[in-house]
């Protein structure tokens, strides 16, 4: 076996160097591709409307009560919440960041919170791991309603 000429080296480095960012792009997935099946209120990349556009502080409106569909939710991006209604009147929030490589959830449908990238799925009841490989649930956060919005308690 002949020994690598610098050629050859550097061609190598430039393709290690142009893998490192198709592997980090892999933990930072927003968009909605991979995806499979229905999604019941999702919103994925904006906010709904009625809510304000940059990250909401304790007490002041997130979404807008009818946005969020009963038996499903909404995926914010600013604050990075998803948000949902497992019954009627009863309004949850988890980190829209997956726990298993820290991809952003892209669905809410038939009761889960969907991640694309590697199938992981949480329940819209509490955030906990309904299928893996994420190792934990989504953290919450404490919410309530106040004048038909739904704002971080």
């Amino acid at each position: 076996m002949e020994p690598l000429t610098r050629r050859q080296a550097l061609a190598g480095a430039t393709l290690v160097g142009v893998g490192v960012p198709l592997i980090a792009a892999c933990g930072g997935n927003s968009g909605s591709s991979g995806s499979s099946g229905t999604s019941s209120g999702t919103t994925s990349g904006s906010t709904p409307s009625g809510s304000p556009g940059a990250g909401a502080k304790a007490g002041q409106g997130i979404v807008a009560v009818g946005d969020v569909p009963v038996g499903g939710g909404v995926i914010l991006t600013n604050p990075a919440l998803v948000v949902t209604q497992p019954e009627a009147g009863t309004f949850k929030a988890f980190s829209s960041t997956c726990t298993h490589m820290g991809c952003t959830v892209n669905a809410v449908a038939d009761g889960t919170i969907d991640c694309p990238c590697h199938g992981s799925r949480f329940s819209i009841d509490d955030g906990s791991v309904q299928s893996g490989p994420a190792p934990s649930p989504l953290p919450e956060t404490a919410v309530k309603v106040v004048g038909g919005q739904v704002v971080e308690a």
